[in-house]
């Protein structure tokens, strides 16, 4: 290249970054509008289902005492019931793609965060989860501090130690055990182990995507998406999260996490 050619590279150059810069731009105002359809005009016709239904149930529990019993009319009731809880069911689902959204765009404001101060947060929040329970949580002595966004994390922590709750829920006392080794390269492994149901360990690599469940919604609540909040968490973190599990054994779920 020569030096007459150095003013027009420069120039394509950034011409270039213009485009990039705009791509990002549209890519955020994409985002935007999704952030808008989700949490307004998909919940509105929602509303109106909940709405309805209930509306519709209480004009059949007028009808005559010997009507409202009639196979029919409870059959009838039985199609409300289920629509009804199809729609909480995506309500719920579009509160997990928002919860993802967010994590997503949201200004990464890293700290030096305690770990055993981030767990203790997430455990109050989830005491309700926890009440009336005889759980045992066992937290190594020496859990180290991490580089991340607080708030961030906390939210992970909610997910990860609210998993760990209600897939021990089938056991007399539920053993969580929460530990921390440094693995190298200023990264450390933080392991979250339960005693609860577990899972089929070739099926682990469902486990993160979007609305993948490994049990039927009788046995546990949920819909599928607080695993792949974490993922996207992790990833802006440039940290690593993996589980592993065996039926009736219990889960581990693994964190590689940067160090301050």
């Amino acid at each position: 290249m020569s030096d007459d050619d150095t003013p027009q590279t420069v120039e394509a150059l950034r011409a270039e970054l213009a485009r990039s810069r705009q791509q990002v731009a549209d890519m955020a105002a994409a985002q935007e509008e999704f952030l808008r359809a989700v949490s307004h005009d998909l919940r509105a016709p929602l509303r109106h289902v909940t709405s309805y239904g209930t509306l519709v149930r209480e004009v059949l529990g007028d009808l005559p005492a010997e009507v409202v019993q009639s196979p029919a009319l409870q059959e009838a009731l039985g199609f409300l019931a289920t629509m009804d809880q199809s729609a909480r069911r995506m309500g719920l689902m579009i509160d997990g793609l928002l919860a993802i959204t967010r994590a997503t765009r949201a200004p990464l404001r890293c700290e030096t965060v305690a770990l055993a101060d981030a767990v203790a947060q997430a455990r109050a929040d989830l005491a309700a989860a926890e009440a009336g329970r005889a759980v045992q949580w066992h937290l190594a002595p020496d859990l180290p501090v991490l580089d991340a966004d607080a708030g961030l994390l906390r939210e992970l922590l909610v997910q990860v130690l609210g998993n760990a709750l209600k897939f021990t829920r089938g056991q007399a006392v539920a053993q969580i055990h929460i530990g921390a080794e440094p693995v190298g390269d200023g990264r450390v492994a933080v392991t979250v182990r339960d005693n609860g149901t577990g899972f089929d360990p070739a099926r682990a690599g469902a486990l993160f995507g979007v609305f993948q469940r490994l049990h039927r919604e009788t046995e546990f609540e949920g819909v599928g998406t607080g695993l792949a909040l974490c993922r996207v968490i992790a990833q802006r973190h440039g940290a690593q999260i993996a589980a592993a599990g065996t039926p009736g054994e219990g889960c581990t779920v693994r964190l590689e996490w940067p160090q301050p």
